[in-house]
């Protein structure tokens, strides 16, 4: 059976789902589609179909990204977001997705719970796409791994640093660099950590490789090839702002940090970012930052997902 029939109907709810040869396939797919957008080629494999957008969370790269990927590639995107359907309204997950497959040709949808994104795709006929939940961003990660692939020309043997809060990006950037080859390390403060569980998911997957958890952002950062940074506080964290200024206050993204990695070394961040707090400005608008190029990569990335899951 081929990849392209492998992936055919499936959802992505995590890339711990996927295997690497899976994960080179769609990362594959995500050059060829970004090479015809930039030779101005139309390519319309979605023609007719129709992607349904749920959010509970709002977003600018996620709404922006598959509505316009999903146009692109000569379907539709329907954003639904909370109050303009009944799940906000207390209508049941499962009947949602049974009626929604009804209608549709797949589902993303970016929200707070893992487990109602499962339930989404446990009774969902369609496929459903992780947009964002509060344990996982699959399609960042997806995004990240071919910007990585760009820069470099290859995954396997090189370090990413990631320095910041053990949230969703941590985790999926995790079991997806682990998946790919990658050594990843991980620097958070003791109380910010990833979970262990899904930290041990992680391990699980590495084969030669290293996956590591510090307190100690120097040692992360030590020969990394990529450093990665994200928020310090997440959305619906608000309240923590200041706690979390605090506890974060030696996990800056700056030259000092820097100067640990290689010298090639490449910044990312999955955006927004709030510059002087995880990351200062010389750095994200300096020469090793490559955060819009992963930004735009979101598009490809995500329409050669949705290629495989929906074609």
């Amino acid at each position: 059976m081929s990849f392209a029939e492998e992936l055919k109907g499936r959802s992505l709810l995590t890339l711990a789902d996927y295997s690497k040869a899976e994960i080179a396939y769609i990362l594959e797919l995500a050059d060829k589609v970004k090479q015809k957008k930039k030779n101005g080629e139309m390519y319309e494999p979605l023609k007719g179909k129709t992607l349904g957008m749920i959010f509970e969370k709002s977003s600018t790269r996620t709404r922006v990204s598959f509505e316009t990927g999903i146009y692109q590639l000569g379907g539709m995107g329907l954003f639904l977001s909370s109050n303009d359907i009944q799940l906000g309204r207390g209508e049941p997950i499962s009947d949602t997705a049974k009626v929604l497959s009804g209608y549709l040709d797949g589902i993303m949808i970016r929200t707070f719970s893992q487990q109602d994104v499962e339930q989404l795709a446990e009774n969902a006929s369609i496929p459903v796409i992780n947009g964002l939940t509060d344990d996982y961003h699959p399609c960042q990660v997806l995004a990240d791994l071919q910007t990585i692939k760009e820069e470099k020309g290859k995954l396997e043997g090189l370090k990413l640093a990631y320095i910041g809060d053990g949230n969703n990006m941590a985790h999926s950037l995790m079991i997806g660099g682990a998946k790919m080859g990658l050594d990843v390390a991980i620097a958070a403060p003791k109380d910010y950590q990833p979970k262990t569980k899904i930290t041990e998911l992680a391990k699980s997957f590495a084969d030669g490789t290293e996956v590591i958890v510090t307190e100690d952002a120097a040692e992360a950062v030590k020969n990394a090839d990529v450093i990665y940074s994200d928020v310090w506080a997440s959305m619906g964290q608000e309240s923590e702002q200041i706690e979390r200024e605090k506890a974060f206050a030696n996990y800056q993204v700056n030259k000092d940090l820097l100067a640990y990695a290689k010298e090639d070394a490449i910044f990312m961040h999955c955006l927004p970012a709030h510059r002087g707090e995880e990351v200062t400005a010389d750095i994200i608008d300096g020469p090793q930052s490559v955060v819009f190029q992963e930004a735009e990569n979101r598009l490809h990335a995500q329409k050669a997902l949705m290629i495989a899951l929906m074609g």
